[in-house]
């Protein structure tokens, strides 16, 4: 019988540390609100983790990883789109394109990219079935769950921390006016770059993410901080409508609140 559940009672820690400790082989699948991740152990191993919103195929995770170009990719999947991802991790190898090494860096990537955005979510429904695992064809790497889970951890602090900070990504971002700055001469990773170059009224922090395919934890780890820089300020998006309340606030009576200031200064004066 599977074992189900809800993440309001279970979180993915205590689940992680169930597999871990019972030594679990089978597949989590835990279903969000807005997506699904697959995730597979071996004897209380992490061995492979798939989301439902993103390509993981091999040559998707190679193009993520910068290990292949865009143009390789689409060549790769030209003369070799019958291959399973064994078949075309050793062709790679084979062909020189990439070494054993190379593969299995940019696959332990993705699936610790895919696994620690599973921290991050407070709601859904999960469910694990023994001993179902991945098609034999799948590449599948053995990993250790204790520091997994200590790092995940982590991230949820830190997770929440920027969710305090930033809980709306539908909003936007605009560069402050700063006279005589360049923002080129910033010291920027390549992701803040990445981020800085889509930084416009028009798109939302949320859109910046999706394009850039960065998780939610990232987009605001980044975004947090080019606002503590002071390169950036969120704005309301072109073209959002003021909430509704805020059309219902009276208008300012200037002279009623000039007479507040002038109180406020003798009351200073006085002290």
């Amino acid at each position: 019988m599977a074992l189900k559940g809800n993440l309001r009672d279970f979180t993915i820690t205590q689940l992680l540390n169930l597999i871990n400790l019972a030594r679990k082989t089978g597949t989590l699948t835990v279903e969000g609100p807005d997506e699904v991740t697959w995730v597979s152990f071996r004897q209380g191993k992490l061995i492979y983790a798939q989301s439902a919103n993103e390509d993981g195929s091999l040559i998707s995770v190679l193009t993520r990883s910068g290990k292949i170009t865009n143009k390789q990719a689409r060549l790769i999947k030209k003369h070799a789109s019958d291959k399973s991802d064994k078949e075309l991790g050793l062709l790679l190898i084979n062909a020189g394109y990439l070494t054993q090494q190379d593969i299995l860096t940019a696959l332990r990537q993705y699936l610790l990219d895919t696994i620690y955005e599973l921290f991050t979510w407070s709601d859904g429904v999960f469910r694990f079935d023994a001993d179902v695992l991945p098609p034999d064809e799948t590449i599948t790497i053995r990993m250790d769950l204790e520091n997994i889970i200590m790092e995940g951890s982590r991230r949820v602090q830190e997770w929440e921390q920027l969710q305090e900070e930033l809980p709306n990504l539908n909003m936007a971002l605009n560069f402050v006016a700063r006279p005589g700055a360049n923002i080129r001469d910033v010291n920027l990773t390549v992701e803040e770059w990445r981020v800085v170059s889509y930084i416009n009224p028009k798109n939302t922090i949320k859109q910046i993410a999706k394009t850039n395919k960065m998780s939610q934890l990232e987009i605001r780890r980044i975004v947090y901080g080019l606002i503590q820089a002071g390169l950036v300020e969120i704005v309301r998006p072109d073209g959002m409508p003021m909430p509704k309340q805020a059309r219902q606030l009276p208008p300012v009576d200037r002279k009623q609140q000039t007479s507040l200031v002038n109180r406020l200064i003798d009351r200073i004066r006085s002290l």
